[in-house]
């Protein structure tokens, strides 16, 4: 018969814990403790507090930063999570050395800490360049769009907001006309009914309380952008998980063991605008660190998203070697001249309506009278030499209606039968400005090819790591002070996490 061990849940045992002997050499937790005990200027916190004549003592900004920053190494944001580690698992334990804040310190901490980020920020790399760990020689910049803490439901113009107002007041005289012809006399189904119309009159309150305070933000071409009710400075953009409401993060990255030199969170997906605050802020972290000259003496990579004449200009004024793609450099390199047959084949089922009328390419021009043939042989006169569609100029033609009127090929050329005349637009070939002529040179030529293809092994990782291994699938904070602090922290998680892969101390 078989024998076991005996045991009993009434005995007690007393384990003596050593917080020193937890946080093992050669762990991620050892190299985060030891950075922040020594290589961090923790005096910048000195001004938050006004407690040294009165009030209760704080906690010591070293356990918080230990706390909140590997908790980030784990995925973990909620400050609830964070304090119920620091109950539970033994290194959360020793590194808060069995203080256990509370959950409102906690986040109460992270939220306030404008003013602290950037020293903190720039006190890792600065340790990380005196480890060696960035040479400054090649920089590429990118941006990630995460999800914010809002949701897309709560977005749009005024006028959005006046029909969701309209639509909900609707859906309440429904309700209330559905009972009164009913009559029904069921409790249970009244309360639920009433309690659903309370809740759309909470919304609507929502939404007037939020117009009265706000008007439609404009955008830098004076275009209406959606606004947020939840987290008005959180914009829509689309992403490579779909459209998202949320801010996107953009870092700098030096090409040797990717550290991020600088990192800032934008609501906004449009990149072209985010370049200059970006550079502009990087020189002023490099200067802050000691090498005014860093972006000067370096080549920046950037991909198409950051093409604008304006940020070109910008690295040809601050003699910056950069190489930023346009939209169109792939289709010049021959090496992509076989990527049509790779994409995926078009469902033949599917028809496009426009595919079976003309289209303006099976109209020719005949260069000598600069008119254009129809597919019929009819020619169309010039209607407009200046016709203006979004920003854009084009020549308008258009055919005489007696030429139309008995046409044979009308069905195909016309797509509304009242239609009298067909009319085609040709748009004029806008000649590149020579600064950006000399850019698509710049990136055409061999070098400048191999220069680019840096740029995806550099940067792209970087976010890879962010989102996969430290899962930052979406922004807890709100409002773009907030979530420029968390993306920061989760810059510095990185740059630790490159030290202590790469720092000779702790290989």
């Amino acid at each position: 018969m078989a024998r076991y061990k005996r045991y009993s849940y009434d005995q007690s045992m007393l384990i003596p814990v050593n917080f020193h002997k937890q946080i093992l050499s050669g762990t991620f937790e050892y190299a985060l403790s030891y950075i922040i005990d020594n290589e961090l200027n923790l005096s910048v916190f000195a001004s938050k507090y006004k407690n040294d004549q009165t009030g209760a003592p704080a906690y010591d900004p070293a356990i918080m930063l230990k706390i909140i920053l590997y908790a980030y190494s784990k995925g973990v944001t909620s400050s609830r999570e964070i304090e119920k580690y620091c109950h539970e698992n033994i290194i959360f334990v020793a590194l808060s050395a069995d203080t256990k804040p509370h959950f409102t310190t906690i986040a109460d901490f992270i939220s306030s800490m404008k003013d602290q980020i950037t020293p903190l920020f720039r006190d890792v790399l600065l340790y990380c360049q005196e480890l060696d760990l960035i040479d400054k020689t090649m920089f590429a910049i990118d941006g990630c769009k995460i999800s914010s803490n809002a949701s897309k439901e709560w977005s749009g113009t005024r006028k959005d907001y006046e029909k969701k107002i309209e639509k909900f007041e609707k859906t309440i005289e429904y309700i209330l006309e559905k009972h009164q012809k009913e009559d029904v006399n069921e409790n249970t189904y009244i309360s639920e009914e009433t309690n659903h119309i309370e809740n759309i009159k909470k919304k609507i309150s929502k939404i007037k309380k939020f117009l009265e305070d706000h008007d439609d933000k404009k955008g830098p071409k004076g275009n209406i952008k959606k606004s947020n009710i939840t987290d008005n400075e959180s914009a829509k953009m689309p992403s490579s998980h779909g459209v998202v409401q949320g801010y996107n993060g953009v870092a700098i990255v030096d090409g040797k063991h990717q550290i991020i030199v600088h990192a800032e969170s934008f609501g906004q997906g449009q990149e072209s605008q985010l370049f200059k605050p970006m550079i502009e802020n990087t020189q002023e972290t490099f200067e802050s660190i000691g090498d005014k000259d860093a972006l000067k003496n370096a080549k920046l990579v950037a991909d198409s998203g950051f093409h604008s004449k304006d940020n070109i200009e910008l690295v040809e004024e601050n003699k910056i070697d950069a190489y930023i793609a346009d939209n169109q450099f792939r289709k010049r390199d021959p090496r992509f001249a076989t990527a049509e047959r790779h994409k995926k084949p078009i469902n033949k089922n599917f028809r496009n309506p426009s595919s079976k009328y003309f289209q303006v390419k099976d109209f020719k021009r005949d260069e000598q009278k600069g008119k254009l043939i129809c597919p019929a042989g009819k020619e169309l006169y010039i209607k407009n030499r200046n016709y203006q569609y979004k920003g854009s100029k084009a020549t308008a033609y258009s055919a005489k209606i007696t030429d139309c009127r008995n046409c044979k090929l009308r069905n195909k050329c016309l797509r509304n039968k009242n239609t009298k005349a067909r009319q085609v637009h040709t748009f004029h070939v806008r000649k590149s400005p020579e600064i950006l002529e000399k850019m698509r040179d710049k990136i055409d030529s061999t070098y400048g090819k191999y220069i680019y293809t840096k740029r995806m092994q550099i940067v792209e990782p970087v976010f890879a790591n962010i989102r996969s291994t430290l899962r930052l699938d979406k922004f807890s904070l709100r409002s773009k002070t907030k979530v420029n602090i968390q993306w920061n922290l989760f810059a510095m998680v990185h740059n630790i996490g490159k030290i202590f892969r790469y720092g000779p101390q702790f290989t």
